[in-house]
């Protein structure tokens, strides 16, 4: 009974040391998550057209990434034609590198439009490195796309 008592945290130590983003640079071609492909992704700023507020909708989206998450790679941010949507891995099944900043990406999943609280917003600024100063601007929530990615692919 001890061993498995003292097994325990020495699992969950493991499990947080592992939980790095993957190093290197993102090169094209290279997946995240499922193996996914390029056919009928619509362009982000032809996303919101699709979306209608209500309803979450499975789409398979492009564009470039503006931020990822410096903590982990558990997130990113791609370009729309009204700023920008997140993209979360879906249940943190996977990590992106922190290189795909900049990169043209394919990403597949369940995309809704839906306000994000200021405290969620904080702490994505938080995550991406923002200063002290630039997270406490955030005043307010706002309304945006936001996407549970099961694959991601570098174009």
């Amino acid at each position: 009974m001890k061993k498995i008592i003292l097994l325990i945290p020495a699992f969950f130590f493991a499990f947080i040391v592992l939980a790095q983003p993957p190093k290197g640079d993102a090169k094209a071609g290279m997946t995240f998550g499922e193996k996914i492909t390029g056919e009928n992704a619509v362009a982000a700023a032809e996303l919101a057209a699709k979306l209608d507020g209500t309803e979450p909708a499975e789409v398979k989206v492009t564009g470039v990434v503006t931020e990822v998450c410096k903590a982990e790679g558990c997130w990113l941010r791609m370009k729309t034609d009204n700023g920008t949507m997140l993209i979360k891995m879906k249940d943190h099944a996977f990590l992106v590198p922190l290189a795909m900043n900049g990169k043209t990406i394919v990403a597949e999943g369940t995309a809704t439009l839906k306000e994000t609280s200021m405290e969620m917003l904080r702490h994505y600024a938080e995550d991406a490195g923002k200063s002290k100063e630039e997270i406490e601007a955030i005043k307010e929530g706002k309304r945006e796309i936001t996407m549970q990615a099961k694959g991601i692919l570098v174009l």
